[in-house]
């Protein structure tokens, strides 16, 4: 079985995932650009029972596309962007791939928001892409 690890920039905030990810993306949305300083967020999704997390965390809610409220969890020291969704409460998490300990096993297969998609970045060839997010 696939194990997956990774955490901020400093190290305290950590995690494990067990397995393939549910699926894996970038998503290009304005939200995505700001909180990454890039074009995108690069996102892998697991199951919550698939994941162990490490270490305090702080967050930030914004708005989401279809209502409700997206929860992005960064590292209270270095400020390293990790993970999204509320550890212990929802079903399923999305790790940002640029925290991968292998960034090797990131492999997307999808690109979202690419409405939002500056016209300086390129996507990988044979992505489905979405204009917004995939119903």
């Amino acid at each position: 079985m696939t194990r997956i690890t990774g955490g901020c920039l400093c190290g305290s905030l950590r995690y494990e995932a067990e397995g393939e990810p549910q699926f894996a993306g970038i998503c290009c949305c304005a939200d995505c650009r700001k909180a990454s300083g890039s074009g995108f967020i690069p996102f892998m999704g697991f199951a919550s029972e698939a994941l162990r997390f490490s270490g305090a965390t702080a967050q930030f809610r914004s708005p989401c596309f279809r209502g409700g409220e997206a929860l992005r969890n960064f590292c209270p020291a270095c400020g390293g962007l990790v993970f999204g969704g509320e550890a212990g409460k929802d079903i399923s998490h999305t790790i940002y791939a640029g925290s991968l300990d292998d960034p090797s096993l990131f492999r997307p297969s999808m690109a979202i928001f690419t409405r939002d998609k500056p016209d300086w970045l390129p996507l990988p060839p044979d992505l489905m892409v979405f204009e917004t997010m995939p119903e």
